[in-house]
C-alpha cells in the first residue's frame, strides 16, 4: 500500500483522539478508517474490517431513512463531501454488526488542500428526538 497523504495522516490522528464517532475517506470514497467511538456504535472495530471501497462500507452500515428505505449512495453526507468538495448533513439510521438500528446525525466535510480534494471526514452521533427525517 502507498503512503497516504500527509492530510489524510493527520486527520486520522485527529479522529483516534475523538469521542465523537467519525469515518475518513480517500479522494476515491475508500473508506481508509473510523475510530474507536464509532466502532462501539457499529460494533466492530475497523481493525476487523480493514479498508473497504464506498459502495461496500454504504451497504455494511445501513444507512436507511426513517422509513427503513435504503438512502441513495449519492446522497450519503460523506460521498457529498468527497465527490462535491462541500460539506453535507442528513439524518439516516445505521446498521450495527449485531443487526441493531440506530437513528444518526451525520456531517460531513471535505478535506481540500493547495493540491486539490484529499478526502472527506464524517463525524455521527445520535439523532435528537425530534428530528429523524432524511435531509
Amino acid at each position: 500500500m502507498s503512503q497516504r497523504p500527509l492530510e489524510l495522516i493527520l486527520a486520522r490522528n485527529l479522529m483516534s483522539a475523538l469521542s465523537t464517532p467519525a469515518f475518513l475517506v480517500d479522494e476515491g470514497g475508500v473508506l481508509i478508517f473510523y475510530n474507536e467511538a464509532a466502532g462501539m456504535l457499529l460494533g466492530k472495530r475497523f481493525e476487523e474490517l480493514g479498508t473497504v471501497g464506498p459502495e461496500e462500507w454504504g451497504s455494511l452500515f445501513g444507512p436507511l431513512d426513517a422509513d427503513g428505505k435504503p438512502i441513495p449512495y449519492d446522497e450519503l453526507p460523506l460521498v457529498v463531501a468527497v465527490r462535491n468538495d462541500r460539506p453535507a448533513h442528513a439524518n439516516f439510521k445505521i446498521r450495527s454488526a449485531s443487526g441493531s438500528l440506530q437513528m444518526v446525525e451525520a456531517s460531513a466535510f471535505p478535506i481540500l488542500t493547495a493540491h486539490g480534494s484529499r478526502g472527506a471526514i464524517a463525524v455521527f452521533w445520535p439523532a435528537s428526538s425530534n428530528g429523524g427525517a432524511h435531509r
